[in-house]
């Protein structure tokens, strides 16, 4: 990140980052304490090696990374993850070709080492062990609700059902009371998930199986959608390789770390902070010996879900 980006953040984060200094040393900055925990989130090096780049002990790293990532979480996660101005996200993806959409939603696996209590229950579809991120993404592909911590074995449709996020859209109370009338039918802001997700009539998906023309059509268009939070994901691991590499933190301070992450990504990609297409390349490459598991299922459909997604097709057709 710029310059004025990084003051920025240390400005708002000093607050939980100022420390005192003793009789035996003189304390950390707080520019040079994020500045730490920035580099061991953006770059797959050791503790000992970045100890080594700011002239530091492997300790005093790990405890930065925590004590930065712990004040983001606190001082920043509810003002930056966000839903924000919900028009301008509807529009937004109604000039993509999905009317009254509010955002799409999606899961991500990140790596992490064997935990010692419950591990069977950490390894995913794909054999290794995991802590499962979902978020809610805009249309700029910014984060405006996540959930972190489930283990990787849970399908995403179970995390999703116990999650805030879940009870809210189903008490119709997180998104404004907005409906547009599609054929014969009201429909209400919605989001958009994958096959993983049930058909909800606040959530749609794709269709499935042998499909004519306007299904077709229709699961392009929400595709075409959806690519959005691909971007957001590839994005969020392309600037903070920590999520990448199996972290070595605790079952407790993972999730802290994955949030602290998805704040720095709305941060930097609000900012309009430079993006490099090698670094997408360089943790694909990363990535590589951790696959993302094949979550799909058919689900069951609720049927008012049914209803406004086959007038939505007719429309769209």
């Amino acid at each position: 990140m710029r310059k004025g980006t990084f003051m920025e953040l240390c400005d708002l984060l000093s607050p939980a980052l100022n420390r005192q200094n003793t009789k035996m040393r003189a304390a950390l900055t707080v520019e040079k304490r994020v500045a730490i925990a920035l580099w061991k989130l953006a770059m797959p090096d050791s503790y000992r090696s970045v100890g080594n780049q700011f002239g530091v002990g492997k300790s005093t790293v790990r405890a930065a990374v925590m004590q930065v990532a712990k004040a983001i979480t606190e001082l920043l996660l509810p003002k930056v993850v966000t839903l924000g101005n919900v028009q301008v996200i509807v529009d937004g993806f109604a000039a993509m070709g999905f009317p009254n959409c509010g955002g799409t939603k999606d899961g991500t696996h990140i790596p992490i080492l064997a935990p010692d209590h419950q591990g069977s229950q950490y390894i995913n579809c794909q054999g290794y062990f995991s802590m499962v991120l979902q978020a809610l993404v805009d249309h700029k592909g910014r984060f405006t609700n996540i959930n972190v911590g489930w283990p990787g074995r849970v399908h995403d449709a179970r995390v999703f059902r116990n999650t805030s996020l879940f009870k809210w859209l189903q008490q119709g109370i997180y998104f404004p009371d907005q409906k547009i009338t599609v054929g014969d039918v009201d429909m209400p802001i919605v989001i958009l998930g994958d096959p993983a997700y049930p058909l909800m009539p606040w959530l749609m998906k794709p269709y499935t199986g042998s499909l004519d023309s306007s299904q077709e059509l229709f699961n392009y268009r929400l595709s075409k959608c959806r690519m959005v939070v691909e971007y957001a994901f590839g994005h969020l691991k392309a600037h903070w390789h920590t999520l990448l590499t199996r972290s070595d933190l605790s079952q407790t301070n993972i999730p802290i770390v994955i949030a602290a992450c998805c704040v720095l990504h709305n941060l930097c990609e609000s900012k309009g902070e430079m993006f490099m297409v090698g670094w997408e390349v360089e943790a694909n490459h990363l990535a590589t010996d951790y696959t993302q598991p094949d979550t799909r299922a058919i689900r069951r459909a609720h049927q008012e879900a049914l209803c406004i997604r086959e007038a939505l097709k007719t429309s769209l057709f």
